[in-house]
This record gives structure tokens, sequence and C-alpha cells, in this order.
């Protein structure tokens, strides 16, 4: 601690800062405007722009950092944080160049990745989703900043909060599903979860919300493809999670990669300026994603100076890899194309971030090597994780109780995802150790017991299609490919299943097939896995399809011939312990898709939240009628509905009451219900509150999810859940994107999913 402090009396002595002691010998600084106002007067243009400027770590490693490309930058000043660079080693190593070497000493920040979970990792953002437990997703994030913060980062470009409805989209896997309301209730929990409402704690990491906006909803759910909306549909359907994020204080948003209104949010000055800053109120910095800058040269607005200064101009503060603003700011300054204030703002909001984060005060913060030596892939946070992921996975099926399984008899463990322990992790686990990950395998081999005789076999390849499985098994999560022939692997399938009593058929995606740049056009199970599950059902012994994806998958087919379905998404570095854990019964299954699932890819994009037409069907039966909006070959439903999930109990709702048929602005309404758990077992349900606002001065959603809360049941135990209902509850963006609440009539809906028929209706009144 000493030497932390010599350290910091000398920079600060260079740059001239009044400094004072406390009675116990702590150093501290001028008030953060003061400070940063101070250093700012001093820097020249290069030391402005190099605090813009955020590079990967390139070929730093541990020992060579000085001798490295980035470090010789970082000494004279020209980088303001690096990313995907990890190890309390090697960031202090650089840490010390920028401190010691660079003139104004000014620390870094350190940036990665950190997902869903940092070594300890925990299910995919979309399985996290489906817990419908805003504790329980704060948790894997305080955990993930825990870890991070322990390995030296202090800064992750989490949480995802793009709404997407189109499965068709690979990163849908990264996101919290089709739903504004529960996004934003999930993006508040994630940036609370990160920085803990304290960055000056160091164990808390500043979150970084993404991708600002409407990434979710390519055309033709192509990854990086043009996205084309109304701006009512931009408020009401798509912002607000977003500006949940900034309402609780996330402290950077990172720009994506999509245009909007013909401009690429990276150069979108309306959508940075206007509506981040100055209707919501953001006062951190706007970071762009990788290369984002000179991608907007292939967007076709220029060159890349011309879109430096578009992208300065409007308001973003630091370019990550494209080194567009150290590169050409200068000139573009010279030009008068951009002003220095401009860059002084872009430096200030950088620079204060660094402040909050407790850098300018101790650069070393996230250095103790104490802390990566005890604080990471604990017992306790793996712990802590399985309980979790298990509480992710949503069964989907279940015909005969052949859920859960005895721990007695044989098992017949069968599936190309049977015994892939790297691939559990899912997409975008980037410091996830693969070979700490637990296998499905594994997992029903410990859970079940020595009285459970569990045998395997791979029974096909991920896909018949050698270079499709390569593709969809990048960044280390092979699935180890079997060069036998399919009549082999096959045949080797049957004779296990065939001494069994009950199959389990681990099938679906690998992690990579969903991810970035994992679009997909076909959302079946691939072939190879479609027979192999057939053969499996033709054995006549009862099968339990454990279903890996990273979207909503088609599985229409497997529907109607399979028993029992349980959707684990890829549930993390524990994930062969938690799906067992709900296989035998050690746990109830709860979750809830987030997602609505379709019944063919024809349908997408798809959600509950739709708007009726001027023509709907007069049928609940799906029968086609011409004139109306339907399919001809194909009903309009879904195959499961959005907040649809089963449990080995069941629930019963009933007694749906409402306070008064009337409410003012002023007022609030009660909602009753009563949920019996009439099974036989003990369980969890989400109960969920939807609103129909029946007359508006524009259309309206059929239905909007406006509250849930999950609860535990005894077996036999009845509650009576409330909600309350306030007008801002009623509140939408109008055609003049004013936020109001009409008066009329509303109904609300109770139930377990969005398709509830319990039903109350009340007035507002004016």
């Amino acid at each position: 601690m000493k030497n932390k402090l010599v350290l910091l009396f000398l920079g600060c002595t260079v740059l001239g800062f009044a400094q004072k002691k406390n009675t116990k010998n702590a150093v501290t600084i001028k008030p953060k405007s003061e400070f940063v106002a101070e250093l700012l007067s001093k820097m020249t243009l290069d030391e402005k722009l190099g605090q813009l400027n955020l590079p990967t770590s390139g070929d730093i490693t541990t020992g060579q950092a000085n001798s490295s490309d980035v470090a010789k930058k970082i000494a004279e000043g020209k980088v303001g944080g690096l990313f995907n660079i990890k190890s309390v080693q090697k960031i202090r190593e650089v840490q010390k160049i920028a401190v010691e070497k660079s003139r104004l000493k000014i620390p870094l920040i350190f940036g990665m990745d950190v997902i869903h979970g940092y070594e300890t990792t925990f299910p995919i953002p979309l399985g996290l989703s489906c817990t419908w437990d805003m504790g329980l997703i704060e948790r894997s994030a305080q955990i993930a900043a825990q870890e991070a913060s322990a390995d030296g980062i202090n800064w992750t470009f989490s949480p995802m909060v793009d709404v997407s409805r189109d499965p068709r989209w690979g990163r849908v896997s990264e996101g919290s599903g089709e739903d504004p309301y529960l996004g934003s209730q999930i993006a508040k929990a994630m940036v609370n979860g990160y920085q803990q409402h304290d960055l000056t704690k160091n164990n808390s990491i500043m979150a970084c919300v993404k991708h600002f906006a409407l990434y979710g909803a390519p055309e033709g759910g192509r990854d990086y493809n043009t996205v084309d909306m109304s701006h009512i549909r931009m408020f009401n359907d798509y912002f607000p999670p977003y500006k949940a994020a900034v309402d609780a204080g996330v402290g950077s948003v990172m720009a994506s990669f999509n245009e909007i209104d013909g401009i690429p949010a990276t150069g979108n000055k309306w959508l940075m300026t206007d509506v981040l800053r100055k209707q919501w109120g953001f006062k951190g910095f706007v970071v762009t994603d990788f290369t984002g800058i000179p991608e907007m040269i292939e967007h076709g607005m220029g060159d890349l100076q011309a879109v430096s200064a578009l992208s300065l101009n409007a308001g973003v503060e630091m370019d990550m890899v494209g080194e567009g603003f150290f590169g050409t700011l200068k000139k573009s300054l010279d030009e008068k194309k951009v002003t220095i204030e401009t860059i002084d703002n872009a430096v200030k909001l950088i620079l204060e971030a660094k402040y909050d984060l407790g850098l300018f005060q101790d650069p070393y913060k996230y250095c103790d090597a104490n802390r990566a030596k005890t604080e990471i892939f604990t017992a306790s946070s793996r712990k802590e994780a399985r309980s979790i992921s298990a509480q992710s996975l949503v069964l989907l099926k279940n015909q005969g109780q052949v859920l859960p399984l005895k721990k007695s008899g044989t098992i017949a463990l069968i599936g190309p995802l049977a015994d892939a322990k790297e691939n559990m992790p899912g997409t975008w686990s980037v410091a996830t150790k693969m070979e700490n990950a637990i296998s499905l395998l594994a997992g029903i081999k410990e859970v079940a017991g020595s009285s459970t005789k569990v045998l395997y076999a791979k029974g096909s390849n991920l896909d018949y299609d050698e270079t499709f499985e390569t593709n969809a098994t990048m960044f280390g999560k092979t699935l180890h490919r079997d060069g036998r022939s399919k009549e082999e692997l096959l045949a080797e399938a049957l004779k296990v299943a065939n001494q069994s009593d009950v199959i389990v058929a681990a099938l679906g995606e690998s992690a990579e097939m969903s991810g970035e740049s994992s679009s997909r056009t076909n959302l079946e199970i691939p072939q190879a896995q479609k027979d192999l599950l057939n053969a499996l059902l033709k054995t006549g012994k009862p099968v339990v399809l454990v279903l890996f994806d990273g979207r909503p998958l088609v599985i229409k087919e497997e529907n109607e011939t399979v028993p029992a379905i349980l959707n684990v998404w890829f549930a993390g570095s524990e994930a062969g312990y938690a799906i067992a854990d709900v296989l035998f019964g050690d746990v109830n299954p709860s979750g809830k898709l987030t997602s609505t699932f379709p019944r063919s890819v024809g349908q997408l994009p798809i959600y509950y939240a739709h708007k009726n037409t001027g023509r709907p069907l007069s049928n609940t039966e799906g029968k086609f009628e011409k004139f109306r909006s339907n399919y001809i070959d194909e009903r309009n439903e879904p195959l499961f509905p959005f907040g649809f999930g089963l449990s080995y109990t069941s629930f019963e709702y009933s007694n749906l009451k409402i306070s008064s048929d009337k409410m003012n602005a002023n007022g609030k309404l009660k909602v009753t219900v009563d949920v019996a758990n009439t099974g036989n077992y003990d369980g969890k349900e989400t109960v969920q509150l939807y609103i129909r606002d029946l007359v508006g001065s524009v259309t309206r959603p059929v239905r909007e999810l406006k509250n849930f809360q999950k609860i535990a049941l005894k077996k036999g135990e009845k509650q009576t859940v409330t909600f309350d209902i306030t007008v801002e509850d009623l509140k939408f963006y109008n055609s003049d994107l004013q936020f109001v609440a009409e008066p009329g009539q509303f109904d609300i809906f109770v139930g377990g999913n969005s398709n509830a028929d319990k039903k109350v209706s009340f007035e507002l009144t004016k």
C-alpha cells in the first residue's frame, strides 16, 4: 500500500493536483468535476485523442508487455483502455506502463465480454431470463463482477438487452427474449448486479448496455443487417430495456452495428444525442462496437475521416479498435469538421468514468493477486450457478409423467450433446475454462447414484455435413466428430437403447450454432439427429428429449412424437449437474419461455404482443378462412407461447378479483388471484399479469405483460397473489411520441403464460 501511495503522490505532483491526507494517511484527490477539468487542461491533443482510443490487447503477454506495440502507444498516452486482456499479472504490467511511463500517468480501463459469468458460467442470457427471477439474475451478475474484478477486469460489455422477435437471428441467445417489460426488469437487475450501486467497490465493475439500438430486429434475421421501423415501434417495443439500464445508472453504452432511419447507429446523432442524452439524461460515455466506425465506410457514409467525424459529432466517445478517432480527428479539427469542445467533452466523460471506478485514487485497485487466487470459480459460486441453472430449464412436455426419472434401473444417454462439456457454457463464454465444465453424462452419473446404470452412445454427429459442424463448433467448442459411418453410430446407439428402461436423447444445437454471426434459415434440429431420434422412438422405450439450443427451435414434429421434452438452453459450467437435478426431480422445473417457439420458420417474426388486423380469424381452432389474416398451410398460433413452462406439479388459478371497475389518473387498483398447487410436488410458479388497452388513439397490442411474481408453493398449498395497477402501467407512446395513458376500457388477464384466460376489466376515467 505504501508503494501505491508514493506512486499516486508522484503522479499527482507532476500534474500539479492539490491533495491532502486524512488522519489514516490515505491519499484523497479533488472532487470529480474539479479534478477532471484540471487534468483535461494539461492534456495535449494527442493525449486527448488517446483517451478515446480502445484497441484490443494485441500481442501483450506476461513478461513481455514493455516490448509490445500496444505498450509503446500506452507510454505515449495514445490509449484510453484495453479489452480482451485478463489476469492480474498481465493487467498490472500494462497499467504500470500507463501510470509510470506516460506523461500524465492516466490509468487505463480494462474491458471484457463478461456476458453470463466469468469462469463460473451461468446459463446463456436467454436461458437466464427464463428463470423470471430478478434476484437470481442480479446475483449472477454480481458473482460475474466479483470474479472478473478479482482477475483485473473493471468494465464489462454487458448486459445485452436487444429485444428480438425473430430467432433466425443468432444473438437472440445473448438477450432476454421478446418482451420490453421483462427485458427492462432484467436490464436493471444486470446493471445493479455488475455495478452494485457503487463503483468504488473493488468487486464491482462498470456495465455497458448494448447494442444501442434495435440490433435485435435485422431484416431476414441476418446479423448486422438493415433495421427499419417506425419511431412509435422503437419507443414502445424496442427502446424500453435500454432506457431501463440508463435509469439504473449504467456507466456506458455500446452503439449497434445496424442503421436507424438510414444512418448507422455509430454515427446517428438523433439516437446518441437527442434520445440517449437529451431525452433520457444519460451521463456516461458511448463506445462503438468492434470496428463500428470504419464499418460505416461500407455502409456508404464516407471515408475513415468522414465517418470518424460523423461518429464523434453524433455523440460517441470511444472508438473500439477502429482507430479512426486517433488517426483522423486532428485533421478534422484543422478543417473545422469537429470542434475542440466536442473532443474535450468526450475526453471528460472517459476521465469521469475512470474517476468513478476509483482508478485515479488507486490504479491497481483491481490487481490484488490474493483475490485472483481465492474468488474465482469457487465452490460457493459453482453451487449458486448450479441452482440458478436448474431454474432456467423449461419443461415443454411431460406426457404420461415420464419425468422425473427414477434413480434406479438403466438409463441410455444418447446423442452428440450428451458428452460435450465444451459446449455446456454456450456462446459468449470467453473466460470459461471449458475443461472445468460438467457434461450431461458426468452430471447424470453423479446425481443418479450407484443404484442407477448409465449407458452412453453418441448416436450421431451434430450434422451429416462436416463443414457445417466445423462452422458450428468454433472457439474450442468441439463435439469431437466421430469418423464412423452413420450406420455404425446408429447401431451402437440402438444396442445401448435396447438395454435400457428409459432413453435420454441429448440433441439440438451446438453452442456456436447460435450467437454472433450464427443466423439460421432452418431452425429445426439437424437431420442427422432427427434420424437418430426417430430410430430411438421406434424401440418403444420411453424417450426424454433434452433439447440444447440458443434460440427457439422449430420442434413441431418432435412435440408430436416425443413424450417428454426438457429445453435446457446452454446452462453454463454446471450444466450437467443442473440438468440432472431436474431430470431426477431433485429440482422441480420452473422455467418459463421468454421467447415464443414457432410452429414453422415461415411464421417469423412471431411474438405474443402482436396487434390485431381488421380481419382476424373468427375461430380458435386454427382452421383456414379465406379473406382472413391467416396462412393457407399453417396455423397462426405458435407451438409454445411466451411465458409457457410446465412443472412436475400442477397449478390452478381461481378467484380473480379487482378492487374496483374504475380508476382515475391518480388512483391505484388491486388485482388478486388465488393460485393453488394441486399436484404431488412442491414447486414454483410465475404468475403473469397482462393488460389489453381496448381502444386507443393508435392501435394497441392484443395484450402486454405488465407484472409478474414468482412464488413457491408446497404440495396442496394455496396463496393469494396481489398486484397493484397504476396509471404508469397503462402508458404508451402515441403518434406524437408522447408517453400517455388514455381514458377508456382495459382488460386484465392473469395466468401461467401469455394465453392466460382469467379476465377482469376496468375503466380508466379522466
